[in-house]
């Protein structure tokens, strides 16, 4: 059923019109509903803004072709022609998806100023954006795997 969804968010994303800015439908859910849904390890990351250790992640060494969409609501983050080797431990992508992909937000956390990466649908933790990746952005979106599902091509 999981992947019929996004099978779903997929048809509807590709017959929209490219590069029109649509609202999100956003998921209001009480973090007691994310717990019954989510594993420990998820809930963690995703609701508490977590961290998995570097090099650990299913995601990243990963190298098939698809879409890798939010683990906690199925919304789509990142094309895998966007994903690249950045040799920091987590899976890494120069651009997301769309503009109902991602919110980026100030973290002033553990004494650094960072730009928080969220799930535009659900709000979920995902990662950081930083300024160090490869063309055409020169952005290194540091996603956690745990953050992640895969839709193969």
């Amino acid at each position: 059923m999981k992947y019929l969804n996004i099978l779903a968010i997929l048809l509807i994303t590709a017959c929209s019109t490219q590069g029109q800015n649509s609202k999100v439908q956003t998921i209001d859910k009480s973090e007691e509903e994310w717990k019954a849904e989510l594993t420990e390890l998820e809930y963690y990351i995703l609701r508490e803004k977590g961290t998995e250790r570097p090099w650990t992640g299913e995601y990243n060494e990963h190298k098939e072709k698809g879409v890798y969409t939010c683990a906690a609501c199925g919304n789509i983050l990142f094309y895998s022609n966007a994903k690249f080797d950045s040799h920091c431990g987590w899976p890494s992508y120069f651009e997301y998806a769309t503009d109902s992909s991602v919110v980026e937000s100030k973290d002033y956390s553990h004494g650094m100023v960072r730009t928080e990466i969220t799930c535009a649908k659900c709000g979920g933790h995902l990662g950081h954006v930083f300024n160090d990746g490869p063309p055409p952005t020169g952005l290194r979106y540091c996603i956690n795997s745990v953050s992640l599902d895969f839709v193969a091509e």
